[in-house]
Parts: structure tokens; C-alpha cells; sequence
């Protein structure tokens, strides 16, 4: 019975003994993330103190953590609500388009023909090239700016989308042709997880670029954002109110990068791949 109950508890920790290692190789791997960012604010901090950095063109991060903070107590908020909502919206739609257009060319040689020639030609136009066809399209309002958000987003979604779709093992079509799949079965069973590692690279390369077309869309005369905050540092000659606004686009878009990854990382749990080396 004691001997039992020995083997049982000896499993019992096997078992565990690798769920609590988990917790301090994040925790690890977290700060290692953090080395590089703080050695480079402690560099300017000393850099401009010392005087090797001229306060006026670089601020001491100090000032910049303290201007964030004044910020913070005033309409920071309320730029970063605006910045938010656009760029969500914008994705929103340029993903979900981006989505069914690779899904279509993805599945058909025909639409490939047709589509792909005007999808490669869109694709090379740099986005403020959109912004004085947008304002005489849509005029100065939230609708212009959105969409050229949503411009920004649409073809690293596409391009991905198309990719992963024919990147699929054509083993996995013969097989679901051989047990006699419908077009819907084959969609769901066989394309879907297949592709789900492509299209979340899509997914995540078009939410940055989103937050990069936030700021052009921003310069179309928006009166509150990220955007609007950053070209009101360069008027005024502020740099520690740009480099704020940078900070907090960096920090968002960090986040909301980190949050697709972990949907990426609950739906694609099953797969068994490689993850570097130590």
C-alpha cells in the first residue's frame, strides 16, 4: 500500500513538475524582452545628461515619462479612445474583406485571373497617395479615415490568405475527395486548419500595418488622436510629446498584437512545431 501510494505521488509531481516550470520560463523570457528597452532608456538618460545629447532634439526619458503622465491627467485618453475605435473599425472591415476575396482567388484559378492583376497593382500604391483621393471621395470625416485604415489592413491579410490557402498539401484534397467530401466539408475539415497558420500571419501583419495607416489617416485634419497628437508635438515644437505618442502607439500596438497571438496560440494548439533552440 505504501508503495503504491510512493508511485502515486511520484507521478503526481512528474506530472506537475513541467506546468510549474512553465510559469518561470515566461516570466524568463519577459525579461529578457525587457533588456534591450530599458539598456536604451538608461543610455539616453545618461546621454543627455551628461550633455553628449541635446535635450531639445531627445529628450531624457525622464521628461518623457513625465509629460506622459501630464498626459495621462488630461486628453490622453481621448486620443487613444479616437486611435482605437479607427483602427479596429478600419481592420475590422479590411480583414473581413481581405478574408473572403483570398478565399475566393484562394479556390478558383478563374477569379485568380480576373482578380490578382488589380489586387498587385493596388497593393504598390503608398498609402498617403490614398489621402487626397480620399478627402475629395469622402471629405474630412471618420469615413475617410477608416477606410484608408482598412486599405492599410486588406492586402497583408490577402496576400497571406491566398498563400495559405494554396500552400495547402494537395494529399489533403485527394483524401477528402476520396471519402467524398462536399465543397463545405472540405472547406471546414481540410482548408480551414490547414490554413490557419497563414491566415494568422496575415491577421497580425495587417493589424501593424493598420496602426501604421492610423497615423497618415490621422493627418487628414482629425482634431484628436495618436496622429492628431504627434503632428501637434512637430507644430509646437515638442519632441517629448511626439515621442510620447510614439510610446503609447508602440505600447499599443504591442498589445494588440499580443492578443492575436494568443488566439493564434489557443486555435492552433494542436500543431507540433519547432520553437528555436536554447
Amino acid at each position: 500500500m505504501n508503495n503504491a501510494r510512493a508511485q502515486a505521488l511520484k507521478t503526481d509531481e512528474l506530472v506537475a513538475s513541467p506546468k510549474a516550470a512553465v510559469l518561470p520560463g515566461r516570466w524568463r523570457a519577459r525579461l529578457k524582452g525587457l533588456a534591450v528597452p530599458v539598456a536604451i532608456l538608461l543610455l539616453l538618460e545618461f546621454a543627455v545628461r551628461v550633455g553628449w545629447v541635446q535635450s531639445y532634439q531627445m529628450p531624457a526619458p525622464s521628461e518623457i515619462a513625465s509629460t506622459l503622465s501630464d498626459l495621462a491627467d488630461g486628453a490622453l485618453w481621448k486620443h487613444i479612445s479616437a486611435s482605437l475605435l479607427r483602427v479596429l473599425s478600419g481592420f475590422a472591415i479590411g480583414a473581413s474583406l481581405a478574408l473572403l476575396f483570398a478565399a475566393w482567388v484562394g479556390l478558383s484559378r478563374e477569379a485568380e485571373a480576373y482578380l490578382e492583376p488589380t489586387f498587385a497593382g493596388l497593393r504598390s500604391i503608398p498609402s498617403l497617395a490614398w489621402v487626397p483621393l480620399l478627402l475629395l471621395w469622402l471629405g474630412i470625416g471618420e469615413t475617410s479615415k477608416i477606410v484608408l485604415i482598412a486599405i492599410g489592413a486588406f492586402f497583408p491579410v490577402y496576400l497571406n490568405g491566398v498563400a495559405a490557402i494554396r500552400g495547402i498539401d494537395r494529399k489533403l484534397v485527394e483524401v477528402g475527395q476520396m471519402y467524398r467530401f462536399s465543397q463545405r466539408q472540405m472547406i471546414i475539415h481540410l482548408f480551414l486548419p490547414a490554413a490557419l497558420p497563414g491566415l494568422f500571419t496575415g491577421l497580425r501583419s495587417g493589424l501593424s500595418l493598420a496602426w501604421m495607416f492610423l497615423v497618415a489617416a490621422e493627418l487628414i485634419a482629425a482634431t484628436k488622436g495618436l496622429g492628431y497628437l504627434l503632428s501637434d508635438g512637430r507644430e509646437t515644437s515638442r519632441p517629448d510629446i511626439v515621442l510620447a505618442a510614439i510610446i503609447v502607439l508602440a505600447l499599443l500596438g504591442k498589445l494588440s498584437d499580443g492578443l492575436l497571438a494568443m488566439l493564434e496560440k489557443r486555435f492552433l494548439a494542436w500543431r507540433d512545431t519547432f520553437n528555436g533552440n536554447n
